[in-house]
């Protein structure tokens, strides 16, 4: 229980430390080669804001922790499957910038008795636009980059 609460907290920070920057330009090499979001219901010429609907999911069976960032941010002890939509509206400026929404689910317990991350996926008004498997290797988060 230990190991899986040092695990879930370690997690956690390094979601953090993402969400409060230190990005060296790295995610455009990643984010070039996905196609940019469909169109949201609320459109968005250059110079207005743009509303996004970001679906944040995380799947397996029992609980973990869940760190998220979208219209909102929290950490959570949540019962899986988890899944939460909310909107997200993007002024001018965030829209030139860009604004990264990001989940990062916890450790879950394997058939083997070992902990490993849960499975993890966004979905930008209903494309799904990033997806980790979760398990013993792998990023253990989900992000992508509104524009």
């Amino acid at each position: 229980m230990r190991r899986t609460m040092t695990i879930a907290a370690l997690i956690a920070a390094a979601g953090l430390l993402t969400a409060c920057g230190g990005s060296d330009g790295g995610d455009k090499k990643e984010h070039a080669d996905k196609a940019p979001a469909a169109a949201s219901s609320k459109p968005g010429a250059k110079g207005q804001d743009k509303t996004y609907e970001v679906t944040l999911e995380v799947g397996g069976k029992s609980k973990t922790n869940v760190f998220y960032v979208a219209g909102s941010n929290g950490n959570e002890q949540v019962k899986l499957p988890w899944k939460k939509t909310e909107k997200v509206t993007l002024n001018s400026t965030e829209r030139k910038v860009g604004i990264t929404v990001h989940v990062v689910p916890g450790p879950v317990i394997l058939p083997d008795g070992k902990a490993a991350a849960a499975p993890c996926s966004i979905t930008v008004d209903g494309k799904q636009v990033d997806e980790d498997p979760g398990g013993p290797t792998g990023k253990h988060a989900c992000k992508y980059t509104l524009h």
